[in-house]
C-alpha cells in the first residue's frame, strides 16, 4: 500500500500553479465585490456578475484547501509514512514559511487602513488593533480568541497552519502505532480518513467550528487522500470510496464548499492520472501567477482599501468609474503582489532553505 515513485517535493507543478492562479483571481474579486465601497456604485451595470461574485466566488478557498492537502502528503509522505524524525521542526519551519510574509502584509495592512479612513468611511475599514490583537494574529489565534481581522482572509493563515498540525500530528501517530514498520502507512491513511469523516459529517456542518481546523479537515484530507490514491497502481479502488464517502456527505447535507472540493480533487486525480500535473498548462504567465498566489493573498485587501478610498474621495460617484477603480484596484493588487513575492515573501524563503537541509526535515509544502 502507498509505495509511489519517490517525487521530487522541489518541482514546481504546472497545473497546480494553473488552479492556484484562478483560485486567487477569484478570492480579489470576491473581496472587491463583497466589501466595496466601489461595487455598491458598480453593481447597477452588472448586478448578476457582482452578485455573484460577492456571494459565491469566495468558494475558490477550497481550491487551496484541497492542493494545501495534496502537497503536504507528497512533501512530508509520500508513501503513506512521515519522513521526517522531527516533527516539531516541520511545524516551526511551516509556521516561519507562513508567518514571516504574512506578518509583514499585516504591518502594510495597518498602514493602508489608516490611510483608508482618512479618505472614507465604510464597513469595510478594520478598526484601529490593539496590542492583544497584534499578538493573536503573530500567534495564528485571531479567529479563535474572538479578534477582528486586520485583513480579509488573514483567518486561512491559522487554518492552514491549523491543518498542517493536525496532519503532522496524524502521521507522527500513525509513525507510533506502526512502530516505524511496514504497516506505518495503513495506520496514517485510517487516522486521516477517520478525522476527514469526523470533519464530513459532523465538525463542517456546524458553523461554530469554523475558526478551527477540523471544520475544514475533509477538504485538506481530499487532497491528502488524493495525492496518496494517484500512486496507486489501481487509482480508482483508491479514489472511488474515498469520492463515495464524500457524495453521500453531500446528500446528507449539501454544502457548496465541499463540492468545490470535490471537484478539485477530481481535477487533480485526472491531471495526475494523465500526467498532466506537472506539464500543462506551459504557460509562464499562469506559472508565475501561480507562484505569488500567497503574496497576492496577502497583500490585495489593503491595496483595494487605498485604492477604494482614494476614488470615495476624488472620483465622482458614477457607476463607470467605479468599475473602472474595481478593474484598477485588482491590476494593482497582481501588481503590489509581485512586489511583495520578489521583496519579501521570496528572500523569506530564500532564508529559510539555509536551514532546510536539518537532518530530519523535507521541503514543506
Amino acid at each position: 500500500m502507498l509505495e509511489p515513485r519517490r517525487p521530487d517535493a522541489h518541482r514546481r507543478l504546472a497545473f497546480i500553479d494553473a488552479l492556484k492562479a484562478l483560485a486567487f483571481q477569484l478570492i480579489v474579486l470576491h473581496h472587491l465585490a463583497f466589501y466595496g465601497p466601489m461595487s455598491d456604485q458598480a453593481y447597477v451595470l452588472a448586478p448578476t456578475l457582482i452578485s455573484w461574485l460577492s456571494r459565491d466566488a469566495r468558494m475558490a478557498v477550497q481550491a487551496f484547501l484541497v492542493i494545501g492537502g495534496f502537497l503536504a502528503a507528497r512533501s512530508l509522505a509520500p508513501r503513506g509514512a512521515l519522513l521526517s524524525t522531527q516533527p516539531l521542526l516541520l511545524l516551526q519551519k511551516r509556521y516561519l514559511k507562513l508567518v514571516i510574509p504574512y506578518f509583514a502584509a499585516l504591518l502594510i495592512a495597518v498602514a493602508c487602513a489608516a490611510i483608508a479612513r482618512e479618505l472614507m468611511v465604510h464597513d469595510s475599514l478594520p478598526g484601529w488593533p490593539t496590542m492583544p490583537q497584534i499578538v493573536a494574529h503573530a500567534l495564528l489565534l485571531q479567529s479563535i480568541l474572538g479578534y477582528e481581522g486586520l485583513s480579509a482572509g488573514v483567518w486561512y493563515v491559522a487554518i492552514d497552519f491549523q491543518l498542517f498540525t493536525l496532519l503532522v500530528g496524524l502521521l507522527w501517530l500513525a509513525r507510533g502505532l506502526g512502530r516505524g514498520g511496514a504497516g506505518v502507512p495503513v495506520f496514517s491513511a485510517l487516522l486521516v480518513v477517520m478525522l476527514a469523516l469526523a470533519s464530513l459529517y459532523y465538525f463542517n456542518r456546524d458553523g461554530d467550528w469554523d475558526a478551527w481546523g477540523v471544520y475544514f479537515f475533509a477538504a485538506y484530507a481530499l487532497g491528502t487522500g488524493t495525492y496518496w490514491a494517484t500512486q496507486q497502481k489501481q487509482v480508482l479502488v483508491w479514489l472511488l470510496p474515498m469520492f463515495v464517502l464524500v457524495i453521500i456527505g453531500l446528500l446528507l447535507d449539501y454544502r457548496p464548499r465541499i463540492a468545490v472540493a470535490l471537484l478539485v480533487a477530481a481535477l487533480l486525480a485526472l491531471a495526475s492520472r494523465y500526467r498532466f500535473l506537472d506539464r500543462w498548462p506551459q504557460s509562464r504567465l499562469i506559472a508565475y501567477l501561480g507562484q505569488i498566489s500567497y503574496a497576492v493573498f496577502l497583500i490585495h485587501f489593503p491595496i483595494c482599501l487605498l485604492i477604494s478610498g482614494l476614488f470615495v474621495r476624488f472620483a465622482a460617484h458614477d457607476p463607470w468609474v467605479n468599475l473602472a477603480g474595481m478593474f484598477i484596484a485588482w491590476l494593482a493588487s497582481l501588481a503590489a503582489g509581485a512586489l511583495f513575492y520578489r521583496f519579501v515573501e521570496h528572500p523569506a524563503q530564500s532564508g529559510l532553505l539555509r536551514v532546510r537541509s536539518t537532518p530530519g526535515f523535507r521541503q514543506i509544502p
